[in-house]
């Protein structure tokens, strides 16, 4: 049985059997919530340990990468200023949906608090201001950002000396390089360790969770889903006027040349894997300079994800509203910016974006535990994120070649009738 499989199948048997425990006998509920809380709590940790070290060796190898500073020199920061104003408004628009749509959620917010589900004093007493907020985008210690879990302040020095260290003599910043790759490779060898025993840490989070809030949490759990595959649909959908207004290539061309690697993308769940169908759909049917998708289209089906832009925002904010959290304004914009970032550095994984959210929850207070139950439910949501993220691609390649004037004279899509 597939991997999937095993984490749904653990999944249903612990919210069936919280919910009955907790529906028959609460005092045996609660004497199970004691068993199984440490066991899912020793592999969320097991996750985040993982997490830090992993991003921000992976955000430095890209940044040092051998074709990186000639990316820059070709397309200069056109690319990268694309790429981030999509992503982050995608994570915002993410934001905002999913607070109207989750702060709706009918869950027993006493029940939540009694049983400890509630983050601490720390996450809900104070409300940082935007002033305050902008202060802290600048680590004054970035060990201690890192040890805190900021990890907004975090990946902006780790940018910051990404870009310094491109301007080093070739030899150090191969060293660098090489240092931030084995991290990488590392990080991902003990994820992968990890992950082989994440149906025992869902069984025992989703347990625990139903036996907290009994059957209201299956039916959030089924809004969340619903809610970040229309969030999926929704960024596709708007990816086709936006192409039709910030590029010279007609729709249609661009939906022909798009639905291979779409329908690749929604079957395989992985935007590598779609790569080859992308690029043929781009040099056979787009308007473009044939150079240009051989080129850019590699790094971003590697780095670029506007899918997990639109699931990220949305699974925190499920979370805080699932565990009792306030949001303000400061924490809204903490999530929609770290997220935004940290789509850049989503690892390649199953469940890379979902494990990548741990520390968007820890920034703003937010019980962490709450990524092993949408882990659990990732296979639907994740079919449509990996979509999402091949139509962003497309249309960021199509667009991409107007800014850059590299279009031909001669039209190289599908002929017309």
């Amino acid at each position: 049985m597939s991997r999937s499989l095993w984490l749904i199948a653990a999944l249903l048997a612990g919210l069936a059997i919280g919910a009955m425990l907790r529906g028959y006998d609460p005092g045996f509920a609660d004497s199970a919530i004691m068993l199984a809380d440490p066991v899912g709590t020793l592999w969320v940790n097991a996750i985040r340990m993982t997490v830090i070290p992993l991003v921000v060796s992976t955000v430095l190898a890209a940044l040092l990468a051998p074709g990186a500073r000639e990316l820059f020199a070709r397309l200069g920061w056109r690319a990268a200023a694309l790429l981030g104003a999509l992503a982050l408004t995608i994570s915002a628009v993410s934001v905002f949906a999913a607070q109207s749509v989750f702060s709706s959620l009918t869950l027993d917010g006493a029940r939540a608090a009694a049983a400890g589900l509630a983050a601490g004093p720390a996450a809900a007493t104070t409300v940082p201001g935007i002033g305050e907020w902008l202060v802290s985008l600048i680590p004054v210690n970035p060990v201690k950002a890192a040890a805190d879990g900021a990890m907004l302040p975090l990946l902006i020095f780790t940018i910051a000396f990404g870009l310094a260290a491109t301007g080093l003599h070739e030899a150090r910043r191969n060293v660098i390089r090489d240092l931030a790759e084995a991290v990488s490779e590392a990080m991902l060898c003990i994820v992968q360790v990890v992950l082989f025993f994440a149906p025992l840490g869902v069984f025992a989070l989703s347990l625990v969770l139903a036996a907290r809030l009994g059957a209201n949490a299956i039916g959030a759990l089924g809004v969340f889903v619903a809610v970040v595959v229309a969030l999926c649909v929704l960024v596709i959908a708007a990816f086709y006027p936006l192409v039709a207004v910030a590029s010279t290539t007609p729709v249609r061309d661009f939906a022909a040349a798009s639905a291979p690697g779409q329908t690749v993308a929604f079957s395989a769940r992985s935007s590598l894997a779609a790569l080859p169908a992308m690029l043929e759909g781009a040099m056979a049917r787009l308007r473009i300079n044939r150079e240009l998708p051989g080129f850019f289209l590699p790094i971003s089906a590697s780095i670029f994800r506007p899918g997990s832009a639109a699931a990220i925002p949305a699974g925190a904010v499920f979370v805080a509203h699932l565990y009792g959290v306030e949001l303000g304004v400061g924490e809204l914009a903490t999530i929609a910016v770290t997220s935004a970032l940290l789509t850049f550095s989503v690892p390649s994984i199953p469940g890379g974006t979902i494990l990548i959210m741990a520390p968007v929850l820890a920034a703003v207070g937010i019980p962490v535990a709450g990524i092993g139950v949408l882990l659990a439910l990732d296979a639907i949501p994740d079919m449509f994120r990996t979509t999402t993220n091949v139509t962003g691609h497309m249309a960021a390649v199509t667009i991409l070649d107007r800014w850059t004037g590299d279009s031909p004279p001669v039209a190289t899509g599908i002929p017309h009738d």
